[in-house]
């Protein structure tokens, strides 16, 4: 997607994330939710924390709750697990209500900071997030990716149907399918030299080529080792860590060519989110 049709996906699930924290009902906030050790409630403080931050950091403030929580490990290093933790448990005596207007103004800071930024900025300017530097635009694309992610979470935790629009899908299966090399980087897996095709139909469909190494780019015409076919909300589900790539690959949602091990690999390591 051009600069401009992101935002505007980005503005749609803005709304689209704040229309389903409004129709959740209040009895099913302090249900579990599909993220483990987690309850509905607790979805929304991680993005609220996670927004708040990504703002500041986009305006060039500091990120204080960000900054104490590096201060609070004395030297140890930051991961996004551990901060997603810490940064819940602050808020877990916070009401539904406020959390949902802590998340919305931020994500509505976030995305008007994003559409001023200057051009060169959108394409080179990186901000320091919390698993590393990543550039302005792939950061909105990872929120974006977040709110579907997280808001499919809250929904079904809810009791509420799953959401199927084209725009947050695909924005999820692309940064996935950017991510290929450093998802199979975390799994000590390396393909050198590899590239995979992605050809996804319905809700979240598109065609893809990737490289199995970090910072080359195969080209569009170059005969894939592997190829992963499928719906595109299975895909999303499981760069989400919300279905299990081999159940998926069972029902026949995603199906995979060519070299079988390369294929499955992307698959059971696929992942959203930087």
């Amino acid at each position: 997607m051009d600069r401009e049709e992101l935002l505007a996906v980005a503005r749609h699930e803005r709304d689209a994330l704040g229309r389903t924290v409004q129709y959740t009902p209040p009895e099913r906030w302090l249900e579990a939710s599909p993220c483990e050790g987690w309850r509905v409630k607790d979805v929304l403080a991680h993005l609220a924390a996670s927004e708040v931050a990504a703002a500041a950091l986009l305006g060039g403030e500091d990120a204080t709750e960000l900054d104490e929580y590096r201060k609070s490990l004395d030297g140890e290093p930051v991961t996004p697990d551990g901060w997603n933790a810490w940064s819940v448990r602050r808020r877990a005596d916070d009401a539904p209500v406020a959390l949902g207007l802590e998340w919305g103004r931020a994500a509505d800071l976030l995305l008007a900071r994003a559409a001023a930024a200057a051009e060169e900025d959108w394409r080179d300017l990186e901000i320091a997030w919390v698993a590393g530097e990543i550039r302005l635009r792939y950061l909105v694309q990872a929120r974006v990716a977040e709110w579907w992610v997280h808001g499919e979470d809250i929904r079904e935790g809810a009791a509420l149907p799953p959401r199927l629009e084209h725009g947050p899908v695909s924005l999820v299966n692309d940064l996935a399918i950017r991510l290929i090399p450093y998802s199979l980087s975390l799994a000590d897996l390396s393909f050198p030299g590899r590239v995979v095709k992605v050809s996804l139909q319905g809700v979240g469909g598109g065609a893809w080529v990737a490289s199995t190494e970090a910072g080359a780019q195969a080209p569009e015409d170059a005969p894939p080792d592997a190829l992963i076919t499928g719906r595109g909300y299975a895909f999303a589900s499981v760069a989400g860590g919300r279905a299990d790539a081999d159940v998926c690959l069972y029902e026949g949602l995603l199906n995979v060519g060519g070299d079988v091990e390369l294929g499955e690999a992307v698959l059971r390591t696929l992942r959203s989110f930087p």
